[in-house]
């Protein structure tokens, strides 16, 4: 089993910044596409921006040029830089990694732009 930690979601007001981390744990044993999704009740989960085990990057239109995701594989985590928040950002941020067949969820970190 593996198991996903997110951290660092809060409360902003637009235009502010905050930072996601996702720490991955249990039995890894090779790093694949590790991703952030988020979700606002009511609506389906969609996926924010992810990088894959080349390093390739892809975000959703509504957040390029905003947020930046990276990885340092040494320490099985990705992070989700957010910068220029918008209240449209509200959400509970997950992260999810791919490992083989299987794709792992962390429970997620709730993430409240305020206007």
């Amino acid at each position: 089993q593996v198991q996903l930690v997110e951290s660092g979601g809060g409360l902003v007001r637009t235009g502010g910044s905050l930072n996601l981390s996702c720490v991955a744990s249990g039995d890894i044993l090779s790093i694949g596409t590790m991703a952030w999704y988020r979700q606002v009740l009511g609506k389906e989960r969609e996926l924010v921006a992810s990088v894959d085990i080349r390093g390739t990057t892809k975000y959703a239109d509504s957040v390029k040029g905003r947020f930046t995701i990276s990885q340092d594989n040494a320490k099985y985590t990705v992070y989700l830089q957010m910068n220029s928040l918008k209240p449209e950002d509200t959400a509970v941020y997950y992260c999810i990694l791919d490992q083989l067949s299987t794709r792992y969820w962390g429970q997620g970190t709730q993430v409240t732009v305020s206007s």
